[in-house]
């Protein structure tokens, strides 16, 4: 199995992606996993917002392959607790319906139309809103820590 987290634009804050990189290597300690990216869209006057959707929409859906278990990571998705995530990770590691899950991070103005109706889950990290720099950091953070907590480490504590 193979966990993929794929994001639209690359983390310009180095102390950002030295933090995602630190968790990432700690996630692939577990199982394979990855990072990519998608270019995200240059911005003109005449760019409008679902122009912007559509290109990256188009990006995203090009890195995805159609045997991918698709997550969103969208304010709309249903909300878990760190145990509860580990659980359903799981149950969809376990499921061997797809080699791979792939989480994915969209631009500043969400997910193309063609994307939702690629995607077989949503998930939300909160109610409110986070900068995609963040967002990569907290995730892949989420993913060590339901690894740590599948194996029965103390990195987690309830």
């Amino acid at each position: 199995m193979k966990i993929c987290l794929l994001a639209v634009g690359r983390t310009n804050d180095a102390a950002i992606a030295r933090a995602t990189s630190n968790y990432a290597t700690r996630v692939a300690r577990y199982v394979d996993f990855d990072i990519e990216a998608v270019a995200d869209v240059r911005t003109t006057r005449s760019t409008t917002e679902e122009r912007q959707r559509e290109a990256e929409g188009a990006a995203l859906l090009a890195a995805i392959k159609p045997s991918d278990f698709v997550w969103l990571l969208d304010e709309h998705g249903r909300e878990y607790t760190s145990r509860g995530f580990a659980t359903e990770l799981q149950r969809r590691m376990a499921a061997g319906v797809a080699k791979r899950i792939v989480f994915v991070v969209g631009g500043p103005y969400g997910f193309s139309d063609a994307v939702r109706q690629r995607a077989d889950a949503m998930l939300s990290l909160s109610l409110m809103t986070f900068p995609h720099e963040l967002v990569r950091l907290f995730f892949t953070e989420q993913i060590y820590r339901a690894m740590t907590i599948l194996r029965g480490e103390p990195y987690h504590h309830d």
